[in-house]
């Protein structure tokens, strides 16, 4: 479900609409006297990849307590330069995911589903459904599964590599079957995602997407997941999401996730007949 969460990264569709509005955070003011260090934290026991990724399972409920979940329907605010946009994330496990949000009265769509995914953004020129780019699709179509990456990794075709151990968190990197690489800073006392970092792009450069995790509740069927997520675009732009509301395995017709056709255009009016010549 973290990447299910994750997921949400695609509202980034909002971020870069309103990147040009931005502004790039000052830089912090010089420190006049370096602070004392603080004495080294003990690194955490060593763990195999596959022992961490079974903690981490173990603490959002157990593999048991995901497999009931087929189907999750968010409701969401998302605080971003002032203001607080409301909106709504569906996920059905292995059909799809849509995110809707309302920016001041412009809808904006960000979908996948298993064959391709789509937006809708006017804010970047595009109202109407656009069908997401090769590369956009593989690095979102993870969204779609409920357990996420590193649920039944190997069986979706993702490799995990243990990157470091550290006091702050083991560092671990998934690559998923496209190549597409995302790295998880796990809890090492808790076992919960701390923060996850993928690349994405800005503006047409290429930046790191950090995601922090926090407010972590349980839901009915024991299944644990954060409710806070705090993202950074390479340092050019921030927002938040907080879930105000989730359920859980409503039914959800499947239709949503499909690209919807284009408004067809009104048709031309006919040319007036002309009047009648007088005898």
């Amino acid at each position: 479900m973290r990447n299910t969460i994750r997921g949400m990264m695609v509202l980034s569709a909002l971020a870069s609409a309103l990147v040009l509005n931005a502004q790039t955070p000052g830089q912090a003011p010089a420190q006049t006297t370096a602070p004392a260090a603080a004495p080294a934290a003990a690194a955490p026991p060593a763990l195999s990849p596959d022992e961490i990724v079974g903690k981490y399972l173990d603490a959002i409920g157990g593999k048991a307590a995901i497999s009931q979940v087929k189907s999750i329907s968010m409701e969401t605010s998302v605080s971003v330069m002032g203001n607080d946009v409301p909106g709504t994330t569906v996920v059905v496990d292995g059909v799809g995911y849509r995110s809707d949000t309302d920016f001041n009265g412009t809808k904006i769509t960000s979908c996948v589903n298993g064959k391709g995914g789509w937006q809708v953004n006017p804010m970047t020129g595009a109202a109407d459904p656009t069908p997401m780019s090769d590369d956009e699709y593989k690095s979102a179509r993870d969204q779609i599964y409920v357990g996420g990456q590193l649920y039944d990794y190997a069986a979706k075709g993702n490799k995990v590599e243990l990157i470091s151990s550290a006091a702050d968190g083991y560092k671990v990197k998934v690559t998923n079957k496209d190549g597409v690489d995302t790295t998880y800073v796990i809890d090492p006392t808790t076992f919960l995602i701390k923060s996850t970092v993928r690349k994405g792009q800005m503006q047409g450069q290429d930046v790191d997407i950090t995601t922090t995790y926090s407010d972590y509740r349980k839901t009915d069927v024991g299944y644990l997941m954060p409710y806070a997520m705090d993202l950074d675009l390479g340092g050019q732009f921030q927002l938040s999401i907080a879930i105000k509301k989730a359920d859980l395995n409503k039914t959800i017709d499947p239709a949503i996730f499909e690209m919807p056709k284009p408004a067809a255009a009104a048709p031309a009016a006919a040319p007036a007949a002309a009047a009648p010549k007088p005898n």
